[in-house]
């Protein structure tokens, strides 16, 4: 089955044409195409014209899985889109509006631009995190008041964990089932996830993708107060606010400029509100590492993916540098040469693992895409 996996983002579509047997492992997936294509776009009508002129180019397209962000309570598994379907995911729109509104948009103009007889599958990134404990998925509010509004942690970039956990086991040689990981997301949005056994057990985002690590332009972890605050201190509303905590935090909020850990890194030298974001995110991002470690009892691998996770040894160095108490250590040489692909990056005497896993949603999102039509069949 060719599968179109489309990835919508606020300004830009990814896309790839993938060959998937469904119930073959998501690796074994062939690209039809040189790779990912990213179209920069907000005319998503334009955006998914592009990506299906030159995915028939290629091959044939017989599905299309659309990667969704937020699929809330109601979504836990890839599901079949129909009307009923983008009637659900507009509701959960606020929840995640700097991602759920691009996905319907792309998903609208595949609609328009397909006939009706090529199915499309809403993959989603919650889905992953579906199974969280009680314990991790519970806030400590009102009982009555969370039953009724949904009130709970969902977590994200669950399709970028499912992918980081089958390239695990694989460069590990081990099954999943038992293997016990701690893996860092970061790129533009950022997270952490405990995940045992190929199921995750703690995640560091929640209700929303704002909590958590900080990122590039979102606040991650802060005091719930602070809102309030602001919101009497500067005389605006509550959704001005999380608007900031949103999009004018984080990196770009403690460092100006658009908050890429590459142009911070080369202004640290001279430059302290640069020099102190970088810490501000890596002591956000070693306290998760540090605490999944303890929610685990321990790692058989810590797993860095995402751009930043994949492309900057600097960044792992300074995250995962000093754990050697706990039995990981990073072998210098081997992290500084990892900057495209999967590698191992730890010393060879380490007891838990370090790894590099090159993200690959769009292989991913296809796989799931298969598997779920043919279960529906």
């Amino acid at each position: 089955m060719n599968v179109l996996a489309l990835n919508c983002g606020s300004s830009t579509v990814k896309f790839r044409l993938v060959a998937v047997e469904p119930g073959a492992p998501p690796e074994t997936g062939r690209g039809l195409a040189q790779g990912t294509e990213a179209v920069r776009s907000d005319d998503y009508a334009a955006a998914v014209d592009v990506a299906l002129r030159q995915a028939h180019g290629a091959a044939p397209v017989d599905a299309v899985g659309h990667r969704v962000v937020h699929g809330g309570a109601r979504f836990t598994a890839p599901t079949p889109i129909d009307d009923t379907v983008i009637s659900t995911l507009t509701a959960l729109e606020t929840l995640a509006p700097l991602h759920n509104r691009p996905s319907l948009a792309g998903i609208r103009a595949c609609r328009d631009a397909l006939d009706a007889a090529t199915p499309m599958v809403a993959v989603f990134d919650t889905a992953f995190h579906a199974k969280l404990p009680a314990s991790a998925a519970t806030y400590a509010i009102d009982a009555d008041l969370a039953r009724r509004h949904g009130l709970r942690r969902f977590g994200f970039h669950g399709i970028s964990y499912a992918w980081a956990t089958a390239r695990a086991a694989a460069m590990l040689g081990r099954g999943i089932e038992g293997l016990k990981l701690v893996a860092l997301h970061l790129g533009s949005g950022c997270s952490a996830a405990a995940i045992r056994g190929g199921i995750s057990v703690d995640t560091s985002m929640g209700l929303t993708p704002l909590e958590g690590l900080v990122m590039r332009t979102r606040s991650g972890d802060v005091d719930p107060a602070l809102i309030g605050v602001l919101a009497r201190a500067e005389k605006v509303g509550l959704d001005e606010v999380e608007h900031w905590l949103n999009e004018r935090s984080g990196l770009r909020g403690l460092a100006g400029g658009d908050g890429d850990v590459r142009d911070l890194l080369a202004r640290e030298s001279d430059d302290p509100r640069a020099r102190l974001a970088l810490e501000v995110f890596c002591h956000r991002a070693r306290k998760y590492l540090g605490a999944y470690l303890a929610v685990l009892e321990g790692a058989d691998a810590v797993v860095f993916t995402g751009g930043i996770g994949e492309h900057a040894p600097e960044i792992r160095r300074r995250i995962a540098g000093r754990f050697g108490w706990c039995g990981l250590a990073l072998d210098p040489a081997r992290n500084l040469a990892a900057v495209s692909g999967d590698a191992v990056i730890s010393d060879a005497h380490a007891s838990v693992a370090a790894l590099v896993v090159a993200a690959d949603e769009e292989r991913m999102i296809a796989a799931e895409t298969a598997a779920c039509l043919a279960a529906r069949r």
